[in-house]
């Protein structure tokens, strides 16, 4: 293997766990505000957009 042909398939191989590492991160922020979601509905804390008579 070239020096070349290894410098493109190191480079190929950081930048696919880099959206690894970024698809994974999303994955949990999402999980992470979907539970304070609950949680805030839970308690009784509504949407501002879920109140009666709201004018737009």
């Amino acid at each position: 293997m070239s020096a070349h042909a290894l410098y493109v398939t190191a480079a190929y191989g950081i930048s696919a766990l880099a959206i690894v590492g970024l698809v994974a991160w999303i994955l949990a922020d999402q999980r992470a505000r979907r539970r304070e979601m609950a949680e805030l509905e839970a308690s009784g804390a509504r949407r501002r957009s879920d109140r009666k008579g709201a004018s737009k």
